[in-house]
């Protein structure tokens, strides 16, 4: 198979590895033993940028796998490249966007509607693949 017509989507996988990866750096700045729980993660308090940075990269984390297998799946199936390349190039747009809003502010609207935004991107890519595998 010919994965030219899938570049961007192929970009936006090796886009996110860098994002998730500068995410788990910056999760682990300023962390003190005043801040931190007995497991060494961050106290719950979103007041404190360590706290979101923290959880910025666990919320990457989690959304890696879901990511991650929707645009391999919609590649592999031969989902209409365009819409493939458009959803997984939107999905790391929102992502930074969360990341930003996340670490920096405390606005949970702007976090959830980034948030969403991701979350649809891998709902189509998911249904594009199943729709092409048959």
């Amino acid at each position: 198979m010919d994965f030219d017509a899938y570049s961007h989507a192929l970009a936006a996988l090796a886009l996110w590895a860098v994002l998730v990866s500068v995410l788990g750096m910056v999760s682990t700045r300023g962390r003190s033993p005043e801040n931190r729980c007995d497991c060494g993660k961050p106290k719950r308090d979103y007041a404190n940028p360590v706290y979101r940075a923290e959880r910025a990269f666990m919320n990457a984390v989690e959304v890696s796998g879901p990511f991650v297998a929707a645009t391999v799946a919609a590649v592999l199936t031969g989902a209409a490249p365009f819409v493939v390349n458009l959803l997984a190039s939107l999905f790391i747009v929102a992502r930074v966007a969360m990341a930003f809003v996340h670490i920096r502010t405390e606005n949970q609207s702007a976090r959830s509607a980034c948030f969403a935004a991701g979350l649809l991107c891998i709902l189509a890519l998911a249904v594009m693949a199943v729709v092409a595998a048959f």
